[in-house]
């Protein structure tokens, strides 16, 4: 429908000054750097409006607004809707955050509206900003400090979908997904400069995993838009090739590769919920499969590689997506050519209409992910997160086992372990460090702690320490593993889960 100037202006503005006021509310305006990340995007905003608007008027430009909501755009943004309240059902900084991800979406429309108005007539009104938004924040937030940057990011996210775009099957659309490229982008630069702590990157890969059957959550959410847009063999082909790496790489060097599991939650969201837009993904059904495995492939890559760099490694799902998503049009070639059409999947079921053969690869991921979650592939019990079984790994010299073990260990005393802390003083090197540990071991009541804090002032030999195997106080402590806090701590059923973890002497008990 036509609309004047002055009415999209006043659109615009309503959603600047909306945006301007979030800067009042007093958990943000008692930090005058977050008050101002709310006035300068508001003031931006309202100065690019006028200078669009003024512009439009006084040439007399018609603006049209259209209304047009794409099933995609609704079925991706109630997929993350739904992982984002079960998430922080389980960790409360998700639903605190919950009017930051309001105002970005009050900044996305307006940022919108504003790129397409000062480039054509016409804006079309949608759900698209929703799921682009949810997508963002479910894998980085700035803290409030610097949350001027989240702006940014989502500016530049509407900006490469409106600015960079290409021919594809005779139409002219946009390249990059339009919240993977700025993630890429700022965790590019974020890395090159050294600054992942003005982000919640690592805390929120952490995090994701605190839901219990937090992967069988997300299979059922993302399933409806698995089987709609028939993105299930992206994301099958990427689970799948990550698990085989991991089961290879474990039998060459007796540990896990993600240390506590085959394919990490942060990931499997990735290859859910951040890489599978189909408007900037193949369209063949071999091409999809490639593109999966490409993701897979490339994460595990990214991780080692990040790790070997000292870099945080959340970011191994981000980077390369925009690479992925430039490579469409050749995976879809390669998927015609004569060498790979013997092996294409689609040549299976040519009887099947377009959403049979949804259907079918939809029912297929659903069978292998249940069967993965029978081999524990998937799910919240994997054997990495037990101490016991880094324990064996160290005693036998595996590849990184005792760096690892060790840091379990320090997180665990500082997370009020007692046997950690005694755990900790006794293979430390340095003895101030091994003293600090075993006084607060003693504090917290472990007695070995307290003789070996004896011993240790009394010069004796570190061989001579005393250890004792965990208390009923620490195993809420230690059997927890990277998931969210023990809610059960009877000790029949901490007992219960001690053994299913290998701890000694605990099933008879």
């Amino acid at each position: 429908m036509p609309v004047s100037p002055l009415r999209a202006a006043s659109l615009v503005a309503i959603l600047a000054v909306g945006l301007g006021a979030v800067g009042l509310v007093d958990s943000v305006r008692q930090n005058p750097a977050f008050q101002w990340s709310f006035f300068g995007a508001s003031g931006l905003l309202l100065v690019w409006g006028g200078a669009v608007f003024g512009a439009a008027s006084r040439i007399g430009r018609p603006l049209t607004l259209e209304v047009s909501v794409r099933p995609q755009h609704l079925v991706q943004a109630l997929a993350q809707l739904a992982f984002l309240a079960y998430w922080g059902w389980y960790w409360r900084p998700v639903y605190d955050a919950a009017f930051l991800i309001a105002a970005q979406l009050v900044f996305a429309y307006a940022f919108d509206m504003l790129i397409c108005w000062s480039r054509r007539d016409t804006y079309t009104l949608g759900l698209g900003p929703f799921p682009v938004i949810f997508s963002i924040n479910l894998f980085l937030w700035f803290a409030d400090d610097w949350f001027y940057l989240q702006f940014l990011l989502v500016g530049i996210g509407f900006a490469a979908k409106e600015l960079i775009r290409w021919d594809k099957d005779g139409r002219r659309v946009h390249i990059f997904n339009p919240s993977s490229f700025p993630l890429a982008v700022f965790a590019l630069g974020l890395i090159l400069t050294g600054t992942s702590d003005l982000t919640w990157g690592q805390d929120i890969a952490i995090a994701q995993f605190f839901p219990p059957h937090v992967y069988l959550v997300l299979f059922l959410v993302a399933l409806p838009g698995q089987y709609l847009f028939g993105v299930a063999s992206m994301t099958m082909s990427a689970v799948v090739v990550t698990y085989v790496f991991g089961l290879l790489y474990f039998s060459v060097t007796g540990v896990y590769f993600f240390y506590d599991s085959y394919v990490p939650i942060a990931v499997f969201l990735g290859m859910h919920l951040l890489f599978t837009d189909p408007s900037t993904a193949p369209r063949t059904q071999m091409g999809r499969l490639l593109f999966g495995v490409g993701y897979g492939l490339s994460t595990v890559a990214l991780y080692a590689l990040l790790n070997r760099a000292g870099v945080p490694p959340f970011y191994d799902k981000l980077l390369q997506v925009p690479l992925l998503n430039l490579s469409i049009q050749w995976l879809d070639r390669l998927a015609r050519s004569r060498s790979l059409r013997s092996i294409d999947p689609a040549g299976y079921g040519r009887g099947l209409a377009g959403r049979g053969r949804y259907l079918a690869s939809t029912a297929v991921w659903a069978g292998v992910f249940a069967l993965m979650s029978t081999l524990q592939a998937v799910g919240d019990d994997h054997p990495g997160q037990g101490v016991p079984f880094w324990q064996t790994a160290c005693d036998e010299d595996r590849s990184s086992a005792c760096d690892y073990l060790a840091g379990l260990q320090r997180r665990y005393c500082d997370s009020g372990s007692g046997w950690a802390c005694n755990e900790v003083g006794r293979v430390a090197r340095d003895r101030v460090v091994g003293n600090d540990a075993f006084r607060r071991g003693c504090d917290l009541g472990f007695e070995s702690a307290c003789r070996n804090l004896t011993r240790l002032a009394a010069g004796r030999e570190p061989f001579a320490f005393a250890h004792a195997p965990p208390t009923l106080a620490d195993y809420p402590i230690i059997l927890r593993g990277t998931k969210g806090p023990i809610v059960d701590r009877s000790p029949v059923t901490l007992r219960a889960r001690a053994c299913r973890q290998g701890w000694a002497d605990t099933c008879e008990r």
